[in-house]
């Protein structure tokens, strides 16, 4: 066996999948003392970013559309598992589930990873710089589908409260669908240029930077995937670039097959271990008085925390777009993907399922639809917007924390 072999069967990404499975098998169904479920607990959250490293490098290997929609769905079981798992165990209490972790979702990618990628990016360069077009388009997509899935139920009438009836359940969550499968062609198909990452041109004194269109794909990169993981040539922190042409190279075919393999096992873990520490979850909400809809806000900072820490690296590096690609893509990925699911899901659930917003949701969201509309048309963005959306996000927590 080689050095670079046993390197990689050592590497955390691999151990702890497995790990988190053992001890699954172990503590399945079996009432646990409080320090085997904080292990529990802290392997449950090293499966979920390892199912997500392993995603991407499947999502890298076999390129665009494709690759989108392997990251996406993985993220997707992961939340779906958390939802599921603590609804029905959470009876009565957890029927806004579902609500209150899409609606945090949003929430911390269009105002805390949004808004620290735009810090970050006005820090490394005086002014962050990125393509309007796509930004603004990836906006609108939110926006609609925010809308759809969280704001009119709190309006219709079929149903007494904050509900959708099946028919109208049924009709959000195909639209949803419909709509992250266009957005998705359009990024990777016929419009993908508006997602790259733009470059400042030079400028006179005093003046801000502007952004430029960005540069169409190299020759022979066509259907490669343009992520967190793509880094300029000889930028020394990042993959392998053998040929030289601006992408990371995509891995092997056994390497890709490795961690689908990984990504499988992580995906069981998480399901699995979700249920074991579910209760604890709820219980430590409990004591600490927080109300229940925080759960939502936990569960959500969990399944985002991969897509926050890729999106800070790239915009330390100067790559916006793709920071903002990743935030935005992950709210969309996490409304038009979790509502079509935990709509399915609902057949078997007991209770309602609750998805309207209240009014001071409702204020949040819509205040962060006009200032991300703000931020977005110039095509460029300072520290103080970086500054609004990240303020946006404190309020958010703050404010589910002390309703």
């Amino acid at each position: 066996m080689s050095a670079l072999t046993r390197s990689r069967l050592t590497d955390w990404t691999v151990v702890v999948p497995v790990l988190a499975v053992l001890v699954l098998a172990v503590t399945w169904n079996r009432d646990l003392p409080g320090y085997v479920i904080a292990v529990v607990a802290a392997l449950l959250a090293g499966a979920v970013l390892a199912a997500v490293h392993h995603a991407e490098v499947v999502a890298h290997k076999v390129g665009e559309p494709y690759g989108s929609l392997v990251l996406a769905v993985a993220v997707t079981v992961i939340e779906v598992a958390l939802i599921v798992t603590l609804m029905v165990s959470g009876g009565d209490k957890a029927q806004a589930l579902a609500r209150d972790t899409v609606f945090a979702a949003v929430m911390i990618t269009c105002n805390g990873i949004l808004g620290l990628s735009l810090l970050l990016g006005a820090l490394r360069r005086g002014v962050a710089v990125f393509n309007p077009e796509g930004t603004g388009g990836a906006l609108a997509t939110v926006a609609t589908l925010a809308t759809l899935s969280l704001v009119v139920p709190s309006f219709t009438t079929s149903r007494p409260g904050p509900e959708f009836s099946p028919d109208q359940l049924a009709f959000a969550a195909v639209a949803s669908l419909a709509l992250y499968g266009l957005f998705v062609m359009v990024q990777t198909g016929r419009h993908r240029d508006y997602f790259l990452p733009v470059e400042a041109v030079g400028r006179p004194a005093g003046a801000t930077s502007r952004a430029v269109a960005p540069a169409r794909p190299a020759a022979g990169t066509a259907g490669r995937s343009v992520d967190a993981t793509s880094r300029p040539a000889g930028d020394p922190d990042g993959p392998v670039d053998a040929d030289g042409d601006g992408h990371a190279d995509p891995p092997s075919t056994k390497a890709a097959l490795l961690s689908l393999g990984l990504l499988l096992v992580a995906l069981v873990a998480v399901v699995g271990d979700a249920k074991t520490v579910s209760p604890t979850i709820e219980a430590g909400v409990s004591a600490a008085n927080l109300p229940q809809s925080f759960v939502g806000v936990i569960i959500a900072l969990l399944v985002l925390l991969p897509e926050t820490l890729a999106a800070a690296r790239a915009a330390r590096r100067g790559r916006v777009q793709i920071s903002l690609n990743l935030a935005l893509g992950s709210a969309m990925a996490s409304i038009g993907l979790t509502i079509p699911a935990i709509a399915i899901a609902s057949i078997w659930l007991d209770g309602p399922l609750l998805l309207g917003l209240g009014g001071t949701q409702l204020t949040l969201l819509a205040l962060t639809v006009v200032a991300g509309v703000l931020t977005v048309v110039p095509g460029r963005a300072t520290l103080l917007q970086g500054g609004v959306h990240l303020v946006l996000m404190a309020a958010f927590v703050f404010l589910a924390a002390s309703p």
